[in-house]
């Protein structure tokens, strides 16, 4: 299968174009956007040499089912699908800052605490837990939006509000929109036989409104875990089964790369690229509960994606 890294499209109404990490974001007149979920991959804040058949494709779909089931909770962005990896909507002034919602202590979280923190962005964590045991209620840390090739750094509400990041009323609907979200993708994926442990949340403004942007709820923005087996091996102490891209970030710590300055990305061989193409196969039907469709191996992707953008907005 092929995978698509790049794209130059020239769209009806384009005014402008952004590559990210792993999407491009083509600006059209008024207030739209089309945004391709490329086969780009990035882990440590480096984009990875080879494209991941379809990535794209599995993102973009999951993201487009969230968003869809979410729609009574708060207004996303999102307008429609006209291709499988990609999405057109409303363009948005997107907040400064992203709304990360856990609800287990594990990752930075658990190393921060292991370390002797007891507050995270404000929120007083309770004395002796464990990695991967759940919080009381889900919790609220943001972060702010850091620019490519920097990191994410944590903030509290008091700081963001002092800052004048958000206005403290604006700020307060954003938390409890995210927290609802958390609980509806809490919902669906015990559905699934899975934990949501923790994920992030963009939000943005349009003429006023606050708006859910980018995607929400796939395995590149979100930490599952799988529900059967969880408290066994919270009792023994033992690592859960996750459902995310850690497992590209684990490979590349085993063959020796952090993202830090003289690191190499390991050889990125075609088994190793098959075999991360299968774990999202398998993500995304862990997630959804459907099997992926896939365009036939021969298709030119670039090609096939212009003529369906460019077949939507001149229909």
């Amino acid at each position: 299968m092929k995978a698509l890294t790049k794209t130059a499209f020239s769209l009806p109404g384009q005014t402008a174009v952004y590559n990210g990490k792993v999407r491009d974001v083509y600006f059209l007149e008024g207030d739209r956007l089309v945004m391709v979920a490329s086969d780009r991959i990035s882990a440590f804040d480096v984009i990875l040499p080879k494209g991941i058949p379809c990535k794209g494709q599995i993102l973009n779909q999951i993201a487009a089912k969230f968003l869809d089931a979410t729609t009574d909770i708060v207004p996303n962005w999102k307008q429609a699908t006209p291709d499988p990896m990609v999405t057109v909507g409303i363009k948005c002034e997107g907040y400064p800052v992203e709304m990360i919602v856990r609800g287990y202590l594990c990752g930075s979280a658990w190393r921060a605490y292991k370390a002797g923190a007891r507050e995270m962005c404000g929120v007083k964590l309770p004395d002796g837990m464990r990695e991967n045991e759940k919080f009381p209620t889900p919790i609220v840390t943001p972060t702010t939006k850091a620019e490519i090739g920097m990191h994410d750094q944590d903030i509290s509400r008091e700081e963001i509000i002092a800052k004048g990041l958000i206005a403290a009323d604006e700020y307060d609907q954003l938390e409890k929109y995210a927290l609802a979200l958390f609980n509806r993708g809490q919902e669906i994926a015990a559905k699934r036989g899975l934990i949501l442990v923790d994920t992030k949340y963009e939000f943005g403004k349009h003429n006023g409104q606050i708006i859910l942007m980018d995607e929400v709820h796939t395995p590149d923005s979100s930490r599952y875990f799988y529900a059967d087996g969880y408290e066994e091996r919270f009792a023994a102490g033992e690592p859960q089964k996750q459902l995310s891209k850690e497992f590209v970030r684990e490979w590349l710590m085993d063959n020796g790369f952090q993202g830090k300055a003289g690191q190499q990305v390991p050889e990125m061989t075609d088994e190793i690229v098959a075999g991360i193409t299968a774990r999202y196969v398998e993500l995304y039907k862990a997630i959804t509960g459907e099997d992926i469709v896939i365009e036939n191996e021969d298709v030119d992707l670039a090609a096939r994606i212009e003529k369906n953008i460019t077949d939507y907005l001149t229909k």
